[in-house]
């Protein structure tokens, strides 16, 4: 089956296209001056001013920790139970591949130590 190629021509096979940002300048049916835009703040990364802290408020060091600790607490536990469950998967899966060959020595018998 022959794939179907696009029709190019010589002068258009390295053609650059030049990048215009999204400003409203360039957008049709937006407002351009900034009297019609009532909801017009300044640009997010030259007003961080919302996200300082104040001088007298001090830092919970230890509420930080504690959350810090539990929070790890809990992604070690929750790491562990995944590692468990692939091995009991993987260890299903082995057992039941054994049966389905037809063999009859799949099961794990442990003996004790005498």
């Amino acid at each position: 089956m022959k794939t179907q190629q696009p029709i190019v021509r010589e002068d258009e096979e390295h053609r650059v296209l030049r990048f215009v940002p999204r400003t409203s300048d360039t957008l049709p049916h937006h407002p351009t001056t900034p009297a019609e835009h009532p909801r017009r703040q300044t640009t997010g990364a030259s007003d961080l001013s919302r996200y300082q802290q104040a001088q007298d408020d001090p830092d919970d060091f230890r509420h930080r920790m504690l959350a810090n600790s539990a929070a790890f607490g809990f992604t070690v536990i929750l790491v562990g139970v995944g590692i468990w469950l692939a091995i009991s998967i993987a260890d299903l899966r082995k057992t039941q591949d054994c049966v389905l060959m037809g063999r009859r020595d799949c099961a794990h018998i442990v003996a004790p130590h005498s």
